[in-house]
């Protein structure tokens, strides 16, 4: 396996993550780190939008809407817009670095890959993808409960190599709609799905499947990474703050295989 040097994980944090479905590091990324963070995602957002309004750009921009919520295909990159909001304001862009050099690089930093080559498996890593969650203060919606396995299954045979790192760019708290987990719960493989009206029911975690009484809200500062597995039911709350709560997920796989929505192999580092 690839050399993750001083940032490898012990055997006592391995054994956390296998038997939690996911781990915490505070404080591996500093303030300035995050402040420069912070600026990239505000500064990609801008970009977004403007191609979304910019039909002259030369990219095949698709509109369309699921469960009453706008989206926008640049071209293979998706751009939610947020939930019932009448600002320009986007929640979700993916894959956030084919327009972000600087986060782009982010995803080479060893602080996360050298760990995730140990959660992979794998000599060589590659990019499955990478998005930028971006809960503006007061506006910023939740994101319900849901395993990310099932959004993958029909596009990868080795989803269960899929793990995620999610890099804080600002303080998570319970007021800002932090992320939370089920503990153990990725030890019960794809669980039923929702059966509503919803176009995106089938997705979401069907709440009498899980125990949502054992739910742990990850409330950490700025410059945090939480890694967690591909099966672990998640979900978040809505920024009910003054503050943002931007945040970045890597998802890394083994080396040579191609990008979710680019199709195209971006190595690691």
């Amino acid at each position: 396996m690839k050399d993750s040097g001083l940032h490898a994980f012990s055997e006592e944090e391995l054994g956390g993550y296998k038997t939690l479905g996911y781990l915490v590091r505070r404080g591996i990324f500093t303030n300035t780190e995050c402040e420069w963070l912070g600026y990239a995602s505000d500064a990609v957002e801008a970009q977004a939008l403007d191609l979304v309004d910019d039909s002259g750009a030369g990219r095949a921009i698709t509109n369309y809407c699921l469960d009453g919520n706008r989206f926008v295909d640049i071209d293979h990159i998706t751009v939610q817009f947020e939930h019932e909001c009448d600002t320009e304001r986007l929640r979700v862009i993916e894959p956030v670095n084919d327009l972000s050099p600087e986060l782009d690089a982010l995803i080479g930093d060893p602080r996360l890959w050298g760990p995730m080559g140990q959660l992979v498996a794998s000599d060589a890593l590659s990019l499955w993808t990478a998005k930028l969650n971006l809960k503006h203060p007061r506006v910023g919606s939740g994101f319900g409960w849901h395993q990310d396995a099932p959004y993958w299954l029909h596009d990868s045979s080795h989803v269960h190599r899929l793990p995620n790192v999610m890099v804080l760019f600002d303080d998570a708290t319970e007021e800002n709609g932090c992320l939370r987990f089920i503990p153990g719960s990725h030890l019960h493989g794809c669980l039923p799905g929702c059966e509503d009206d919803r176009q995106l029911a089938g997705f979401y975690t069907n709440p009498n499947a899980v125990d949502l009484s054992a739910q742990i809200p990850v409330v950490a500062p700025a410059g945090s990474v939480v890694f967690f597995d591909p099966f672990i039911v998640h979900g978040s709350g809505p920024n009910l703050s003054e503050h943002p709560r931007r945040a970045m997920i890597v998802t890394y796989q083994p080396g040579g295989y191609p990008a979710l929505k680019s199709g195209l192999v971006r190595p690691v580092p």
